[in-house]
């Protein structure tokens, strides 16, 4: 297939990982590098390829406030977007390209403020601090997923609403693309009978409901008009504070992202075991619910079996290949990051020996190392 034909996304964010999900392996410096490399080819090779999806979805299921979300996935942003300037990219060669995904959670209009508030600061930041000429340039295009940390064990057809109401609260703040949460997370990877409902959430809203008829259909509305400029506020503050610190690398080297997330985190938690949230079927509307868990059709997976397929997968693949061209991939991707080099080009030769991604993970340890977060306090 052609290169200008190939279109998808990678999500490739790894200022998320330190801090919120927490699946980093190198140190944050090199871990930008090599997202930024990805960005760097991919505009150059891959038009119509998303090289970035910039998450706040992450930074959300760990705990942060919505204020916190927006703050956080906008100084990502800002810091993927300096580093390409010094590149030598074009802000409106790249620009284009950059994608964002966010969380969705159950305060309906405060969702709805954060996605009005972020499409209008990214505009902002584009335009006036880097200088963007192309519209595209200042689009925030993002991608909703419903909370899945919003989803309860207890009386989980509950979670259908709860979804419902995500899901809507993510069309009307202007979403280009969705995801609906199935109810039976709580428990394991969805079954067909609960993602089939997800799907039909999603189907109702748009074909039956019509708001996705029109843009922005609450604008105007005196509380959203003002929840959006007071969201987008303290989001700058945030920012500033960030700002003031030498950017995000830096603040999350500092910790001070996941420090501010730690203490929303703890304070939402102990909100709902004092009773100052309401969650229900958690903490009011109680019911002995084993009945309605044991109702739940849930998937059936074969862990051991999965597991014992792949390990015999990879062994036939490393049996059958060339390794002596594989050990020379690994060489040259070794020395291309010692250079620092571009390493797309190197690790698509890799792969085209049937190098594996462990074994390129491997490669890169020995070069940048391995992350292991400081304790935060």
């Amino acid at each position: 297939v052609p290169y200008d034909k190939i279109g998808g996304t990678t999500q490739n964010d790894p200022l998320k990982e330190f801090i919120a999900q927490k699946s980093y392996v190198f140190p944050p410096e090199p871990s930008v590098k090599v997202a930024m490399d990805v960005i760097e080819w991919s505009v150059k090779n891959l038009p119509k390829w998303n090289p970035i999806s910039i998450s706040g979805y992450h930074i959300r299921e760990a705990g942060a406030t919505a204020v916190q979300e927006l703050a956080f996935t906008i100084a990502d942003g800002i810091e993927y977007v300096r580093h390409l300037i010094n590149r030598g990219l074009d802000v409106d060669e790249f620009a284009p390209r950059l994608s964002f995904f966010f969380d969705s959670h159950i305060n309906f209009f405060e969702e709805i403020a954060k996605f009005r508030a972020a499409r209008r600061m990214w505009a902002y930041i584009m335009k006036e601090w880097f200088n963007a000429k192309k519209p595209r340039s200042m689009w925030m295009r993002f991608h909703t997923q419903t909370a899945g940390v919003s989803l309860t064990a207890q009386q989980p057809f509950n979670n259908i609403i709860r979804t419902t109401i995500e899901a809507l609260a993510a069309v009307l703040g202007g979403t280009q693309s969705l995801h609906t949460n199935s109810l039976d997370e709580p428990f394991r990877v969805p079954s067909e009978f609960a993602a089939k409902i997800a799907l039909r959430t999603q189907q109702i809203i748009a074909y039956e409901t019509g708001v996705a008829d029109t843009v922005d259909p609450l604008a105007g509305s005196y509380y959203v008009e003002w929840l959006t400029d007071e969201i987008e506020e303290r989001a700058w503050r945030y920012i500033d504070r960030i700002e003031r610190m030498g950017g995000m690398t830096e603040a999350v080297r500092r910790g001070y992202p996941q420090r501010e997330i730690t203490d929303a985190s703890y304070k939402f938690q102990r909100d709902v075991e004092e009773g100052r949230r309401y969650i229900v079927g958690v903490n009011i509307f109680v019911e002995e619910e084993e009945e309605e868990i044991r109702n739940v059709p849930l998937l059936d997976i074969n862990q051991e079996e999965i597991e014992r397929r792949q390990v015999e997968r990879l062994k036939k693949l490393r049996s059958e290949r060339d390794n002596s061209a594989v050990e020379y991939s690994l060489r040259e991707l070794k020395n291309a990051a010692r250079r620092d080099e571009n390493l797309m080009p190197y690790i698509l030769e890799a792969v085209k020996k049937y190098v594996t991604l462990g074994e390129i993970m491997n490669a890169l340890k020995e070069v940048y190392g391995i992350w292991v977060e400081p304790p935060i306090y």
